[in-house]
């Protein structure tokens, strides 16, 4: 076997391959991340069933959580959302009254987002439920993986910018 070839039953470098002997998709960490995204936001839908929220709600209560207010585009930034999908999650959230949206003290053009009670409530709900889920998936790594997991995130997401 050559150093270029792939161990049997794995994809050869570089390609999208069926799962080898470990459960790894061959060279492919972004098809990778979609599988655990997917797995992710179905045990999060069934854990928050009772919210009612749909994956790009409970993102954006997620990075509520803290109770801090954010501007639209603060949030959006966080969220990793789209501005034109941010405004129909805010409008939902907002008639729900999970939220309220008012005018930056500093800058009139700015929404500020802020949770209301019924907000907090929710965004303590989605971050508990969030950790939990972090936990138990994690709870076997070595802190240098965790670490690695998230250099390739960064690294993903400034590809991506």
């Amino acid at each position: 076997m050559t150093s270029d070839s792939a161990p049997p039953g794995a994809a050869a470098p570089g390609t999208l391959g069926a799962p080898d002997t470990h459960g790894t998709h061959g060279a492919s960490a972004l098809l990778a991340l979609q599988r655990a995204t997917h797995a992710t936001l179905q045990l999060l839908a069934a854990e928050l069933a009772g919210l009612g929220l749909t994956a790009s709600e409970v993102n954006a209560l997620a990075n509520l959580s803290d109770g801090r207010a954010r501007t639209a585009s603060e949030l959006g930034a966080a969220a990793g959302t789209r501005p034109t999908t941010l405004t129909g999650v805010l409008d939902r959230l907002e008639q729900r009254g999970h939220i309220t949206r008012g005018t930056h003290a500093g800058d009139r053009r700015s929404v500020l987002v802020e949770l209301t009670a019924s907000g907090r409530q929710a965004a303590d709900t989605v971050r508990r439920t969030v950790a939990d889920l972090e936990h138990r998936a994690l709870r076997d790594l070595t802190p240098a993986q965790v670490d690695g997991f998230h250099a390739v995130l960064l690294a993903l997401t400034e590809a991506s910018a």
